[in-house]
């Protein structure tokens, strides 16, 4: 009789105590669950392994990353079923022990359920990671070495790919939705929405001169020379970013103004800068170098020049000590990646030396920006596929997905900060009305 669903459902509530508030469906063609609640499909026995050798996020990014589980249904609404079980932790919550193999899942209250899931799950062995599994290198976070081989891992691959995803902009980081007159009518408008909000915001004048750090696919030069007429550096770790954006400056007649850089922020040496943009890269620093990044930053500006740092949130916790990046994020999409909350932020960039004149926060706006993109990549599906890898685009649609849904319920957020290095007279160069940008 096929009837793996329902012993898998019965199972599941039996661990988690709790009900499952999704369908299952197994690879015998059995089903179990809530009706008209989408379906957490496992297509073979080796989705079970993946789940039982590596119990928790890990063991479900590995078995969907494979394609050996998927949703049938709204993906949104699966994961939004999903995340309290799976991902949403009590905000004091201390970092759970991950417990190896099945010592996880045998705990004396359950050891005749973890015999039965074994039984089903058939070889008692578990399976290979997926060859999208990044494999950090050893040492210490956050070296130049090891910062640009996780760069790489996330950028390098295939600017068709993120052609396909981030659409004509090619701009990675939050739009800026709702912005003009009637508001910005697409994904281009927002990002063209944004790139000039952060001109604005740093008061760019002909002929200054603009560091960008993380340039990705170099937008941000782009428009600040275009529009703003400012003299531009675009600093990247990734060599397939910094091929593309020069030949975007190259097309548009801006190599003289221009100029991308495969460098890290700690080599800049040719300072100083009137203004720096920072826009979606300092995620990439880490707890243990930001003191050193803000410290950089500072010193490659003028007296009276600003930045705008642009940087995903997350809320704090009571425990600090306890917070740990989400294992699907961290071996999938950005390895070695650190949130901070906000307040953590600010306290370190005045800590540099800086004067934080302005925080907005524009969380809504990234869930947004992340769902254009995820309809994107559906839309694209096929040619997603043949750029990169199923699995990889599998990664990119779960993190987006999962993403937009964690911006929504506010468990991160997004602020623009702008920070000036104001000179020993006093003087930041702003004027007195609020949110008034220019200069």
């Amino acid at each position: 009789m096929a009837d793996a669903a329902v012993r898998l459902t019965k199972l599941a509530e039996k661990v988690l105590g709790a009900p499952l508030p999704v369908r299952i469906r197994a690879w015998d063609r059995s089903e179990s669950g809530p009706p008209g609640a989408p379906a957490l499909v496992l297509r073979n026995r080796r989705a079970l392994r993946h789940l039982l050798f590596k119990p928790g996020e890990l063991g479900l990014a590995r078995a969907w990353v494979a394609g050996d589980i998927d949703v049938d249904g709204d993906l949104y609404e699966a994961l939004d079923l999903l995340a309290e079980l799976v991902w949403e932790r009590p905000a004091n919550a201390p970092k759970p022990r991950r417990a190896a193999g099945l010592r996880a899942l045998a705990r004396p209250e359950i050891r005749a359920a973890a015999r039965e899931l074994l039984s089903l799950a058939g070889a008692p062995v578990p399976p290979a990671p997926p060859a999208e599994e990044a494999r950090p290198r050893r040492g210490p976070l956050h070296t130049l070495l090891r910062d640009k081989a996780a760069i790489s891992h996330h950028y390098d691959v295939g600017n068709d790919f993120y052609e396909l995803v981030l659409g004509p902009s090619m701009v990675y980081s939050c739009a800026y939705w709702g912005t003009g007159e009637g508001g910005a009518a697409s994904l281009e408008d927002a990002q063209r929405d944004k790139l000039d909000l952060i001109c604005r915001k740093l008061g760019l004048k002909e002929g200054q001169r603009l560091l960008d750090v993380g340039c990705g696919w170099g937008s941000m030069v782009l428009h600040a020379a275009r529009e703003y007429g400012v003299r531009a550096v675009g600093i990247t770790l990734s060599e397939e970013q910094a091929g593309y954006a020069r030949k975007r400056i190259a097309d548009a007649g801006l190599a003289d103004r221009v100029e991308i850089r495969v460098q890290d922020y700690r080599e800049i040496h040719d300072e100083p800068f009137d203004a720096i943009s920072s826009i979606g890269m300092a995620e990439h620093v880490g707890r243990a170098r930001y003191a050193e990044y803000a410290s950089a930053l500072y010193a490659l500006l003028k007296p009276g020049g600003r930045l705008l740092n642009h940087q995903i949130a997350r809320r704090p916790l009571a425990d600090e000590e306890a917070y740990h990046v989400d294992e699907f994020i961290d071996r999938y999409v950005f390895p070695d990646g650190e949130l901070a909350p906000v307040g953590r932020t600010v306290g370190q960039l005045e800590e540099a030396g800086f004067e934080v004149r302005d925080v907005e926060a524009i969380r809504e706006h990234y869930a947004l920006t992340l769902r254009q993109w995820v309809a994107n990549l559906e839309a694209h599906w096929a040619a997603a596929v043949r750029l990169t890898s199923p699995g990889r685009a599998r990664v990119w649609r779960l993190y987006m997905a999962a993403s937009a849904l964690s911006f929504e319920r506010n468990r991160i957020g997004v602020n623009q900060v702008l920070a000036v290095r104001t000179p020993d007279s006093g003087a930041a160069g702003m004027r007195l009305r609020a949110r008034d940008w220019r200069g």
